[in-house]
C-alpha cells in the first residue's frame, strides 16, 4: 500500500493492517503537526510500521507525463506526484502497490498509469477524465497543465470541465 495525506486525514491506521505500507516523507508536512493524523503518521512510522521512500527521478518524470496526458497537472501537489512516482517505482520492481487516495486527481492518473487505488471517505472515481481549462466569460480554451490561474485576455477565474471521459481501466 502506498499512502496519501488524504489516507491519515480519513482515520486509516497503517498498524491495523498486516501489509507492507509505504508513504513519501512529505506526507507528514500535509499533516498538521500534533493532529490525530499527524500522531498515526508518526505512530506507524517509529514502530517500523509505515516505510518512508523517495521515488527516483524518472519514476516521477512518468508521473507528471501521464498527468499531463489527462490534464491534472496543474490539481496535482508535488507531494501528491511523489505518491503516484512511488507506486509506480514500487510496481515497476514487481509489487501490486494499492494507493489509498481520496484525491480524485490522483486516482485518476493512477488509472492513466494502471495502478491500483483505493478511496477511504468518497466513491472514488467512475471515469478517467481528460480534462481541459477555460475562461469562462471569454470562452478563451488552454492547455490542461496552463500555469496561471487567470484568463490572460480578460482575467476571469479559469476552469476546468472534462474534454472526454474513458470507462476506468481495471485488472
Amino acid at each position: 500500500m502506498v499512502l496519501d495525506t488524504s489516507a491519515f486525514i480519513a482515520g486509516f491506521d497503517p498498524l491495523s493492517i498486516r501489509d507492507d505500507v509505504y508513504s513519501v516523507g512529505s506526507v507528514e508536512m500535509e499533516l498538521a503537526h500534533g493532529s490525530l493524523p499527524w500522531v498515526r503518521f508518526k505512530t506507524a512510522l517509529e514502530n517500523g510500521k509505515l516505510k518512508i521512500q523517495s521515488p527516483k527521478a524518472e519514476f516521477i518524470e512518468r508521473a507528471k507525463e501521464s498527468s499531463r496526458d489527462v490534464g491534472d497537472t496543474f490539481f496535482l501537489s508535488d507531494v501528491d506526484l511523489q505518491v503516484l512516482s512511488l507506486a509506480l517505482e514500487l510496481k515497476d520492481a514487481g509489487n501490486e502497490p494499492l494507493i489509498v487516495t481520496d484525491d480524485y486527481s490522483i486516482q485518476n492518473v493512477a488509472n492513466q498509469l494502471g495502478l491500483e487505488f483505493a478511496p477511504l471517505m468518497t466513491f472514488g472515481i467512475r471515469f478517467r477524465l481528460h480534462w481541459m481549462r477555460y475562461c469562462p466569460a471569454c470562452r478563451r480554451k488552454y492547455p490542461p497543465d496552463y500555469k496561471r490561474r487567470k484568463c490572460e485576455v480578460c482575467g476571469t477565474e479559469l476552469k476546468r470541465k472534462p474534454l472526454k471521459k474513458t470507462a476506468l481501466e481495471t485488472e
